[in-house]
């Protein structure tokens, strides 16, 4: 009866952990990290202060645990739909339409999570600033591992210098979603995805498989 009771009480948890989680990713994209407080969660959320500080202990727990789970949010929507796409240029054209439809349909309220946070602890120190960075530099290097594999695959040319081409399409999939937040201008995701798919032209060979027009 008592491991009943233990496991009602861990699964009530989970489910309570789920829920601040999910609202934490949506302040940080709009206020940023700073922006949480285990005192503003207990009110917005109607639950009791005590009952969020025995989930997450301080702020700083509080933050790390959002970051990881925008992590996960941003893999489900971005990364996993291409898992199981063959190596290739087609593969590299639906990450990044993936990107910028997660940015677009706000996944995140404040559009790209982590494109919010990278700028808010872009000159910090601390075990958050690690995370946001580490994070950061795990995209660019699925990104750039993506393209790796479309060169291996013959669908890239052999010279095309992937490091750079992963910094360029990065910085126009950040510049669509920066348009789209700051300015309320969406014209950005379709200059964003003709700039990636012009600069992936460039790089292809002839048998690389990409759509004729955005």
């Amino acid at each position: 009866m008592a491991d009943v009771r233990t496991d009602g009480r861990i699964e009530r948890g989970d489910r309570t952990r789920r829920l601040i989680l999910r609202r934490t990713v949506d302040i940080a994209s709009v206020e940023g990290l700073e922006g949480l407080s285990l005192g503003r969660l207990a009110t917005e959320l109607g639950l009791s202060k005590s009952g969020v500080f025995a989930l997450f202990g301080s702020k700083e727990d509080l933050q790390l645990a959002t970051v990881r789970a925008a992590g996960r949010i941003f893999l489900d929507h971005v990364v996993e739909p291409v898992a199981e796409l063959p190596p290739g240029t087609d593969r590299v054209w639906r990450l990044c339409t993936g990107w910028l439809a997660y940015s677009r349909e706000r996944v995140f309220r404040g559009g790209c999570f982590f494109a919010f946070v990278s700028a808010e602890y872009a000159s910090r120190e601390g075990r958050v600033r690690d995370a946001v960075a580490a994070a950061r530099t795990q995209w660019h290097l699925f990104l750039e591992g993506t393209l790796a594999d479309a060169r291996r695959a013959g669908e890239l040319r052999e010279d095309a210098d992937v490091a750079q081409l992963a910094f360029e399409i990065a910085a126009l999939l950040e510049a669509a979603n920066t348009a789209s937040v700051l300015d309320g201008d969406p014209s950005g995701y379709g200059r964003a995805a003709s700039g990636i798919l012009a600069r992936l032209r460039e790089a292809a060979t002839g048998s690389a498989r990409l759509p004729a027009g955005v």
